[in-house]
């Protein structure tokens, strides 16, 4: 009778626990994380950063699944499943998100910021989260800048040193205004094209040259179909991270701060290990035969493109506004 009554007991308190463990995991919540870039990149590494604090700063309650390489569709389809709900999170370029708010395009703007810290200075700060919160009556909420980092010119024909190197090139570039504009001052062709669709343009000639930060451009093997490298840095570029407004919205206030620090604890991540892959990439790259040109003098591109400004100024109000905060910032 005794051992009966042991194995009841057992039996009660192993239902008591599975009962716990059950409720514990119906209350984790996971969200589907979209991003473009390949697995290698670090938009993957920064990513499971941001999930690693998320799980830390909730106990399990909120995490991450994440979808790189276009797998739940390129930026349009991410971002438009954002907004819809069927996609939670995702990240993507800036001038991706221009048709929907044109003022987050003045950050594309060539030689807009001094050096890294100045862009980051003003993204993090009142400027940028400012900016971000011109989503939301779009149903997203702008969690954070993230770091797709300064961009890079390459091509398939010559070394780009001097403005008229530029000229006559089919320069696949993103949607965003600005991008579109320089490289119709610099005398290019601009061809706006999703990343998804880029290897294959470069490799079938569609397009004779891409700009894009170092580490998108080694993560994505554009340099199997692209022989001259550039080191421009002719403008910074960031990402924007978005979530479906109403999914964190019904978020408790302690999780919707979890969300926003794991958010930027990915950025700051990201940022450092772009900054740090630099010299490695370009080391590997000259190993598989690439010519990288690794100094460019910049003053002779940013007056080629200095009229961006004037144009996208007279083109998108409050551009000119936002350019003054920018520049006060410096």
């Amino acid at each position: 009778m005794k051992k009966q009554h042991g194995i009841f007991k057992s039996l009660v308190v192993a239902g008591a626990l599975a009962g716990v463990f059950g409720v514990a995991q119906a209350q984790t919540q996971s969200f589907r994380f979209a991003s473009e870039a390949p697995r290698a990149d670090t938009q993957y590494q920064a990513a499971v950063k941001m999930n690693d604090v998320l799980k830390a700063k909730t106990n399990g309650a909120l995490d991450l699944k994440i979808f790189t390489d276009s797998q739940l569709g390129t930026f349009q389809a991410a971002i438009a499943g954002v907004r819809g709900g069927t996609i939670d999170m995702a990240v993507s370029g800036s001038g991706n998100f221009t048709g929907l708010e044109s003022l987050i395009g003045v950050f594309d703007i060539p030689y807009l910021f001094k050096d890294s810290e100045h862009a980051y200075k003003v993204l993090d700060g009142p400027t940028g989260m400012a900016i971000l919160a011109k989503l939301e009556p779009l149903g997203l909420k702008g969690l954070a800048f993230w770091d797709n980092g300064w961009r890079q010119m390459t091509n398939s024909k010559h070394p780009i040193k001097v403005p008229a190197d530029v000229k006559g090139l089919k320069m696949r570039t993103t949607g965003s205004p600005a991008h579109i504009e320089a490289f119709k001052e610099l005398g290019a062709n601009p061809v706006p094209m999703p990343i998804a669709e880029l290897y294959t343009a470069l490799e079938m000639k569609t397009v004779d040259a891409q700009e894009h930060p170092l580490g998108v451009f080694y993560s994505s093997k554009f340099y199997e179909v692209q022989k001259h490298v550039s080191l421009t840095y002719h403008a910074y570029s960031a990402l924007v991270l978005v979530m479906n407004k109403a999914k964190f919205d019904a978020l408790s206030p302690a999780h919707q701060q979890a969300v926003k620090e794991a958010a930027l604890e990915g950025a700051r991540h990201q940022r450092k290990l772009n900054a740090d892959n630099i010299a490695g990439i370009v080391k590997d790259l000259k190993s598989k035969g690439i010519q990288v040109v690794e100094k460019v003098e910049n003053a002779p591109f940013e007056a080629a493109t200095k009229n961006v400004r004037t144009t996208f100024a007279a083109k998108f109000a409050g551009s000119a506004d936002v350019m003054k905060a920018v520049d006060a910032q410096r």
